[in-house]
């Protein structure tokens, strides 16, 4: 079996499909299908399996999968559904038109002159034609008529992407669809998880809400102990430790550290003899600074290390561990990038991390807590998605996408 068949960073995975924590919800996905009338909600931290979850579930062909990432109007999400399926959508009437004038128009020659499409109907000529007329589509109509009784779902992936405004006339139909037997199954992140009710409070008691988490370290083992014995590799678990520990939560980012170890070995396909592969740490570096590459946070952490325009007075430049000086934004990004991998840090745990990185003196209280929601708004800015949060209340900084968190300790740029 080739290598990129078992690992599946980009694809839905068959050899290395882990799923047996994810039983309970599996079961209750397929009795509130089953049972119909309801919207189920998938709401998961980025990149934390939603939508393997789903396909492995039900299926491809059994999905009409469409992203809710740009959509700007209700009307391109009911067409990107309709065309998933192949469904041509009226767009304009056509309509005749029949006009009658007195035969005794233009005369040329004694014989009336007859324009193309005219016809002598008893001393007057009439002239036929036709006009066309913008219609809007009843997508209501339309969802029940293809998608009632079909055995189709309709999955939209990154729902928390459609605008609020937007959300308000899509919930308004799905409502409607659901209640006439269209089965919808929507994904969202886990703090916009109840979008779709504050879109429409009617479908409060119509939605099932299946929550996800990052997976743990044994879980994610478990993808490169099913994958290494199916290529026949022996790998040490010093290496399979330190990746479950990297991909933080992520079973996309451990198919990828996975392969990427397969691309390093040159393993192509499963080997007619045991091939061991031992733990280092030169290997693990090179492993997770070559997965790196195939994701371009650049820009995103060049904006967190530059910070705001400074005004006035420059900020303060503090002297690090290695000799050199900085102000608190790249002393923040060090922070991040120190071991263990972590995406969730409390302000003690800030602080600690950022003692580690400095020589004497450092950054603090509201130079740390201003800095981390500065930062959050411009690498969410940079990257035009939500993948950092600083939560004034909590003092709590939560990096949202482990791709993010595995750039910042890995990539070139950081």
């Amino acid at each position: 079996m080739k290598r990129t068949q078992v690992f599946t960073p980009n694809d839905l995975p068959t050899v290395t499909l882990v799923g047996d924590h994810l039983k309970e919800k599996r079961k209750t996905l397929e009795e509130n299908l089953e049972i119909g009338g309801s919207v189920i909600v998938i709401s998961g931290p980025s990149k934390s399996g939603k939508t393997v979850f789903v396909e492995s579930v039900l299926g491809r062909d059994n999905l009409v999968h469409v992203s809710g990432a740009n959509i700007i109007t209700a009307e391109e999400l009911w067409r990107r559904i309709f065309t998933a399926i192949g469904t041509p959508i009226p767009s304009t009437v056509l309509e005749s038109k029949i006009s009658e004038v007195s035969s005794v128009a233009s005369i040329e020659g004694g014989v009336p002159l007859l324009t193309k499409g005219a016809v002598n109907l008893g001393g007057k000529w009439t002239n036929t034609g036709s006009t066309t007329t913008d219609v809007r589509p009843d997508y209501l109509a339309l969802l029940v008529a293809e998608l009632k009784d079909s055995g189709l779902v309709v999955f939209v992936d990154d729902f928390h992407y459609i605008g609020k405004e937007i959300q308000i006339q899509v919930a308004e139909v799905i409502k409607e669809a659901v209640r006439q037997g269209v089965r919808f199954i929507l994904a969202a992140v886990p703090y916009h998880s109840d979008d779709v009710v504050i879109a429409n409070a009617d479908l409060r008691g119509r939605m099932l809400n299946l929550d996800f988490d990052y997976w743990n370290a044994p879980e994610l083992a478990k993808i490169a102990l099913q994958g290494f014995k199916e290529l026949n590799m022996n790998v040490s678990n010093s290496i399979i430790s330190a990746f479950a520990m990297e991909a933080a939560g992520s079973p996309q980012l451990m198919q990828s550290l996975c392969l990427n170890l397969c691309f390093e070995v040159e393993i192509t396909e499963t080997m007619p003899n045991e091939f061991l592969v031992e733990g280092t740490l030169q290997l693990i570096d090179k492993i997770c600074r070559r997965a790196a590459q195939t994701n371009d946070y650049r820009s995103v952490i060049r904006v967190m290390k530059e910070g705001p325009k400074v005004r006035g007075t420059d900020r303060k430049p503090y002297v690090l561990k290695d000799q050199t000086a900085s102000d608190v934004y790249p002393i923040l990004v060090r922070a991040l990038k120190l071991p263990p991998p972590q995406l969730t840090l409390s302000y003690p745990d800030l602080l600690k991390r950022i003692s580690e990185v400095c020589l004497q003196d450092h950054p603090q209280g509201s130079s740390v807590t201003g800095a981390c929601a500065h930062m959050s708004a411009l690498a969410n800015d940079a990257a035009n998605a939500a993948i950092m949060e600083w939560d004034p209340d909590k003092d709590v900084l939560d990096i949202r996408d482990p791709y993010l968190l595995f750039a910042l300790r890995w990539s070139e740029s950081s």
